[in-house]
């Protein structure tokens, strides 16, 4: 077994950084009061990779403390915005769900609790045998939401359109990918040039960083386990290939801007483009523009990124 780390107090965790790992420290009252507030794990671990050598295992010549916090700084700003527009994605497929099953079936709530009433294939069984349990519970005998028990008690059902707001957007994820083919269809026509298929992939993926953002985690860096599809956009923007596949803006940061460029209405989308930017902006006068090349590439922004609002998906 490895040794186990010795704890360090403020004092031996900034004196660590200065000589073990070469990082500049002028303001060390400032430092300890930022390893106060954010963890020495979340703030150093979490933000030092574009400034440290990994082979010397110490720091780029140059690199301050505010370095790190300004890196800091710029994903918190990052992940409210982002969070924010997924927000509005997630709303918008919890709205479009709850209407075309409806209009398919009817508001009685044993029409979504029909496991007949979702593409119930041999692939899908198991997925939709979960999702109903979890509907039936936040139906029938949850109290952890107000609305819920006001229509219970009063009509003894809840509607769709109710209850689908007590579902995580994983589930409501899933429920798009278990619902039948002409229900899906309607959804995804909501969508500027996406498919059925394509809709089910890039809710996966804004699953993925809409709960990174929900955790407080580490966005810039991120990379979701599932891909976007390959788009007009890709092409248009000349993102790079390694091979046949597209080698940026598939799971990455960027991979989630294509995808709410495609989800969001258009001036949600000019919104979203314009505080991405600005943010990417104050970020660059702080630092120096290696470092923001540094940080471009690893959201896996290429270099036309800001070029995205000149053409149609």
């Amino acid at each position: 077994m490895p040794k186990l780390k010795p704890f360090l107090n403020y004092q031996d965790q900034i004196n660590n950084l200065i000589t073990k790992k070469g990082l500049t420290i002028s303001n060390l009252s400032f430092a300890e009061e930022k390893l106060k507030e954010i963890r020495y794990y979340a703030l150093i671990d979490g933000y030092k990779s574009i400034f440290y050598d990994y082979t010397t295992r110490t720091y780029l010549s140059g690199t301050t403390f505010e370095d790190i916090v300004n890196l800091y700084d710029f994903d918190e700003e990052l992940r409210l915005l982002v969070f924010k527009y997924i927000c509005h994605i997630e709303q918008r497929i919890r709205s479009q769900i709850s209407y075309y099953f409806c209009d398919k079936y009817s508001s009685s709530q044993n029409d979504y609790l029909n496991p007949n009433h979702y593409n119930y294939s041999r692939r899908n069984m198991g997925g939709i045998n979960k999702l109903v349990q979890i509907l039936t519970y936040n139906a029938n005998s949850s109290s952890a939401h107000d609305y819920i028990l006001y229509q219970r008690r009063k009509y003894q059902n809840v509607p769709l359109w109710a209850v689908v707001n007590t579902l995580t957007i994983g589930q409501i994820s899933k429920m798009y990918s278990y619902m039948q083919s002409d229900v899906q269809s309607k959804i995804s026509h909501c969508y500027e040039a996406v498919n059925e298929r394509e809709l089910r992939q890039h809710l996966k993926v804004i699953t993925d960083f809409r709960n990174v953002c929900a955790h407080n985690e580490r966005l810039f860096l991120y990379h979701s386990h599932t891909d976007i599809p390959d788009t007009v956009l890709h092409k248009k923007l000349g993102v790079p290939k390694t091979g046949s596949n597209y080698s940026v803006g598939k799971n990455d940061l960027f991979a989630i801007v294509i995808a709410l460029r495609y989800l969001l209405p258009k001036d949600d989308f000019k919104q979203f483009y314009n505080g991405l930017r600005t943010i990417i902006s104050s970020y660059r006068k702080k630092s120096f523009e290696d470092n923001t090349s540094k940080l471009l590439d690893s959201m896996g922004f290429h270099s036309t990124w800001n070029t995205i609002l000149r053409y149609k998906p």
